[in-house]
């Protein structure tokens, strides 16, 4: 029973690691900031989320598990208020985000 709780915590272990990197990888691959706000976000859930789950299994101890629970739950709560905040500040703050969005206010009535 150990080699399947293990095998099953590196696999979560592996699948957080290649979130967290793919997530490194497209902040600093992508030019514009939306790009980058999304990227960071998509990591910042799976990644602690898959981790997070990984601990809990291979803790086994209900107290961690509550722990774990309310710290993803704060996560998934903080973590989209902060970034919609960074989107709002570039939405008011760019100039040129034109050159990259089109506003639906803004269509031609065609």
């Amino acid at each position: 029973m150990e080699w399947v709780r293990f095998t099953i915590t590196a696999v979560l272990l592996a699948v957080s690691v290649f979130s967290f990197a793919s997530a490194i990888l497209g902040v600093y691959s992508f030019g514009f900031i939306m790009n980058r706000i999304h990227a960071s976000g998509i990591g910042d859930s799976l990644g602690l989320s898959t981790a997070a789950l990984a601990v809990m299994i291979s803790s086994g101890e209900a107290a961690v598990i509550l722990k774990l629970i309310l710290i993803v739950c704060f996560m998934w709560c903080t973590s989209p208020v902060s970034t919609h905040f960074i989107a709002l500040i570039e939405y008011y703050m760019n100039k040129n985000l034109g050159d990259y969005v089109v506003r639906e206010d803004q269509h031609d009535a065609s």
